[in-house]
């Protein structure tokens, strides 16, 4: 098959908006709250960062990293909350979740670490607490050994 530049043009656009798509930030709105998160393997951090913040870097590590901001503010600051977690793999194995605040500037996110093997997924539910009201974030993520 002759490809012409349309041709090529139309795939690029078609590869790049699927990059975005597969690279597009989580966010659920939990009432006046706009949570960000993510789990990702902890090989995606560089040594660097990891040391930083005192993280295992590790093919068998996870990070969870979450994010609270106020949906009532016109510019949505970071909103200093507590939370607790646990997560559980399909089997039913419990893992707790313990998360640290960790705040840069104006910036204050949540880190938590968790093991995991190869291919498995992670059913995570997470209890955040903003002053007098309780909102239950639930997502799942699928981590593989690189």
């Amino acid at each position: 098959m002759k490809i012409t530049l349309q041709r090529l043009t139309l795939l690029l656009m078609l590869c790049c908006s699927f990059m975005f798509s597969v690279h597009a930030e989580n966010m659920k709105k939990l009432g006046n709250l706009n949570v960000h998160y993510m789990a990702i393997g902890a090989t995606f951090l560089t040594p660097e960062i990891a040391k930083a913040y005192g993280i295992q870097r590790s093919r068998y590590n996870g990070l969870v990293n979450i994010s609270v901001l106020d949906n009532t503010q016109k510019n949505t600051p970071a909103k200093s909350v507590s939370m607790i977690g646990k997560a559980r793999n399909n089997v039913g194995q419990l893992k707790s979740l313990v998360f640290r605040e960790v705040k840069e500037g104006d910036a204050i996110y949540y880190l938590a670490e968790i093991g995991y093997a190869n291919e498995e997924v992670i059913h995570f539910d997470i209890q955040i607490n903003d002053g007098s009201k309780k909102h239950n974030l639930k997502f799942s993520q699928k981590f593989y050994v690189d």
